[in-house]
């Protein structure tokens, strides 16, 4: 079987480092590995309409700002196809016939979707097109043959969902659908990075995150401003590593080179750890640490970032050579998602 890749992102803002652990560092580390037939990276601007359709442009402003952090990253659009998902409509129509595979009250029960409604406040009134986020997501997914989905773990649900949608067609017309995997980052920490405020969540609507279009000084100031163990009140101390944001992201991005390098009274993280636990370790000494790692893996970003930002041309070309070849992949599994269905009328009218 081909070994397709399909993941991405919704641009409602700019990614954040929340983003890179969670599933861009893994990206560019298959991309780059090459163990691959295809892979395709889309921005989700229609599944952003959910929840976003009376602030367009807020969409198409990002939808560019998503594209130069995919290509700050590392994503290299001559091995990956980075495309537009409203540039290509034959997911709209997959969507559409998906919709009778599934029951409403399933969708409900979706645990991302219920998080998600909750955060959004859409108790009383939820739009209809963010309730069908799941199969929007599994036509996404099943247009390209995609068997193989990097996600965050938040987004395990959906990769559910889209499995049980794929099962009920191949069952209901005949095999003609492949069932994807989800793969998640090999450090659990990585699945779902918390917000600088201690929040489960880092959310670009949350206001919590360090974004990887921060510059130096930002970055710097919100390390600083980081949640740790309310607690550890003096130097003397002992400190709680649990739950401590500033040791969640060094267990995120730290290597013991890194360790040696900025404080090399130490030769891992694990010491430090030790540390902080008995005492006499304080929170200003271990944010610097963190900010000096962060800084040294944003710095190569930003650098990245700064050329993009001056050529938008390129992006927006690349972005379109990549949405019209995304799009001749969806109509070929359009046809025969409606040959299995039996209306291919140009096809059987004809005989």
């Amino acid at each position: 079987m081909s070994k397709i890749i399909l993941t991405g992102d919704r641009p409602t803002g700019r990614l954040h480092i929340g983003h890179y652990v969670g599933s861009l560092r893994n990206r560019v580390a298959i991309q780059n590995q090459g163990d691959y037939d295809k892979m395709y990276v889309m921005i989700a601007d229609a599944q952003a309409l959910g929840d976003n359709h009376d602030n367009i442009q807020k969409i198409r402003d990002n939808i560019v700002e998503v594209a130069i952090d995919y290509l700050s990253c590392g994503i290299d659009p001559s091995k990956t196809t980075i495309f537009i998902q409203s540039e290509v409509p034959e997911l709209t129509e997959l969507t559409f016939y998906y919709t009778n595979l599934v029951t409403l009250s399933r969708l409900m029960r979706n645990p991302t979707v219920k998080e998600e409604i909750k955060l959004r406040n859409f108790e009383a009134s939820v739009p209809v097109g963010f309730v069908n986020y799941p199969i929007s997501q599994t036509a996404d997914i099943t247009a390209f043959k995609a068997n193989i989905v990097p996600v965050g773990e938040d987004q395990l649900p959906m990769i559910e969902q889209a499995r049980e949608i794929v099962r009920s067609f191949n069952s209901t017309y005949g095999e003609t659908l492949v069932e994807p995997e989800a793969v998640l980052p090999k450090q659990e920490v990585c699945r779902r990075l918390p917000g600088i405020d201690g929040n489960a969540k880092m959310g670009k609507s949350l206001g919590n995150g360090i974004y990887l279009a921060d510059d130096e000084a930002t970055v710097t100031q919100k390390v600083m401003s980081m949640y740790t163990d309310p607690n550890h009140i003096k130097v003397s101390d002992p400190g709680q590593v649990e739950g401590n944001v500033v040791f969640t992201y060094l267990d995120a991005f730290a290597t013991d080179e890194q360790i040696r390098k900025y404080a090399p009274e130490y030769n891992n993280l694990d010491e430090i750890k030790e540390h902080y636990k008995r005492g006499g370790l304080g929170d200003v000494k271990v944010k610097r640490l963190l900010n000096s790692i962060l800084n040294e893996v944003l710095t190569p970003i930003r650098e990245k970032r700064a050329y993009y930002e001056q050529h938008k041309d390129e992006v927006y070309d690349m972005l379109f050579k990549g949405s019209d070849e995304a799009r001749l992949e969806a109509q070929k599994t359009l046809a025969e998602v409606k040959r299995a269905m039996g209306i291919n009328y140009r096809e059987i009218l004809k005989k």
